[in-house]
């Protein structure tokens, strides 16, 4: 009934196959390895950079406008400063008090709040170069009006062409004879 008619020692029977089968040892699985793979990481630090990268150019503080150049400009590191109060004349003649868009009549009482509380009373100035001066000069008067003694006068300094000339590795050019 519940057994083969095949005797239990001939080739095809179920009881040789168990017993082969108990006989059989299972494969060890290989040992862990204790190296460390570097490529996941590098790869998330790439990411990480490129992120970087795209982010920092708007993490620029203020308004962005193209600033006046001049030859013999004065660093003012108080202006980089991540409390400092810039005001920002736009080309098309908008005023701005940090990032906040404001009319120029509107400063007065919001710089005094913010220089209330402060021992530097210094309030920089950055407008584009081809801003009317009608318009900075309202901004300024403003900026006097709001008790501001001491004004910044943002601006960029000119690029000399030998001189980039001459750290892009090229040679000087002497002047033109007149």
């Amino acid at each position: 009934m519940g057994e083969p008619a095949s005797s239990p020692l001939l080739p095809g029977s179920w009881r040789q196959t168990m017993a082969l089968d108990v006989g059989i040892k299972k494969a060890k699985a290989p040992p862990p390895v204790a190296d460390i793979n570097v490529t996941p990481m590098v790869d998330v630090m790439l990411v990480m950079l490129i992120i970087f990268m795209v982010i920092t150019p708007m993490l620029s503080k203020g308004v962005s406008v193209d600033m006046a150049k001049t030859k013999n400009p004065i660093p003012m590191q108080a202006a980089d400063k991540s409390d400092a109060i810039i005001c920002a004349v736009t080309r098309d003649g908008k005023t701005y008090l940090n990032t906040t868009q404001m009319a120029a009549e509107d400063m007065p009482a919001k710089v005094k709040d913010l220089l209330s509380s402060r021992l530097d009373k210094t309030v920089f100035v950055k407008a584009d170069a081809r801003a009317r001066y009608e318009k900075v000069v309202d901004v300024v008067d403003n900026l006097r009006a709001a008790g501001v003694d001491n004004l910044g006068l943002l601006t960029e300094q000119v690029q000399d062409k030998n001189a980039a000339n001459q750290a892009a590795g090229g040679a000087a050019t002497p002047p033109a004879a007149q």
